[in-house]
């Protein structure tokens, strides 16, 4: 049986407003922030998702997971990024030598040009993080399908979509369970010890299962559809979307940000941008 994420109903005005009308809007501060590598309007953009997060009442505690596979990922490419500076090919051509780390064969130069993009990206990534987080938690799982169905998307995609949403929390609920029969069974993951390969090999007991078990789910799910006749014709949704007059406002404010954006990312502005306090680094 497919699961959800964990909603809860939280009767703000956000969660009262249609899905798709959020779903545009945060499309729209997604896209107009790729435009732009300029910490001062980034800022603008993390203060949205911050907002939106906090104003949504999700929780640390409801989110805590999807922070810590997310936190460790987010740190991982900035610094890299800060390290070695591949990520900035194209958005910066000159570079300012500010000192040279040794770490043992290998030197490592330290940039003005570097610590901007390095600090831009992480301004970037949760900002990134942030938008996308709202919908599993304050989405109503009834609402995936129907909402990207409303959006003008086929039934067969707007279908896909939903079962997508409830991919991961469904493999959560598998693995865990798994997790807890093989335990059971004498079965200890805190031992497995060893390489790569050693390790991926003595997870067997835990890996195969959940693999196996979303194959026949998803081949379930294939069947299910397939005696329905399922895209034969247009099918109907139980839930029914209806745009009010502040979804409409929601709606027309993200394309005027994105339109906006779009112009001053033409003529010229947003571009990348080294604060004063870093170029000093190089004094």
């Amino acid at each position: 049986m497919l699961v959800a994420w964990k909603y809860r109903d939280r009767d703000n005005w956000i969660q009262r407003l249609d899905p798709r009308a959020r779903f545009i809007f945060m499309l729209c501060m997604l896209f107009s922030l790729i435009y732009f590598w300029d910490i001062r309007f980034l800022g603008f953009f993390l203060v949205v998702g911050i907002l939106q997060f906090i104003i949504t009442g999700i929780t640390f505690r409801e989110s805590r997971y999807a922070w810590f596979v997310l936190g460790p990922v987010m740190t991982m490419l900035i610094v890299f990024t800060f390290l070695t500076g591949r990520s900035g090919t194209g958005v910066y051509d000159t570079e300012t030598l500010v000192t040279t780390w040794h770490i043992g064969p290998l030197a490592i130069n330290l940039t003005v040009e570097k610590t901007a993009f390095a600090l831009a990206q992480a301004m970037r990534l949760p900002t990134i993080a942030l938008f996308a987080m709202v919908i599993p938690y304050s989405y109503h799982p009834a609402h995936y399908g129907v909402m990207f169905r409303g959006l003008g998307l086929p039934d067969k995609f707007a279908y896909a979509m939903d079962l997508a949403f409830r991919l991961v929390p469904t493999l959560a609920r598998d693995f865990s369970t798994t997790y807890d029969a093989q335990r059971a069974r004498g079965y200890e993951l805190e031992r497995v010890k060893g390489g790569l390969v050693a390790q991926v090999r003595r997870t067997a007991p835990l890996l195969v299962p959940v693999v196996i078990q979303a194959i026949i789910g998803g081949e379930e799910i294939i069947d299910a559809m397939d005696l329905r006749a399922f895209g034969v014709q247009p099918r109907t949704w139980l839930n029914e979307l209806v745009y009010t007059r502040r979804d409409r406002l929601v709606i027309a404010a993200g394309v005027l940000i994105f339109i906006l954006c779009t112009a001053l990312s033409v003529t010229g502005y947003g571009g990348f941008w080294v604060p004063d306090f870093i170029a000093r680094l190089a004094q």
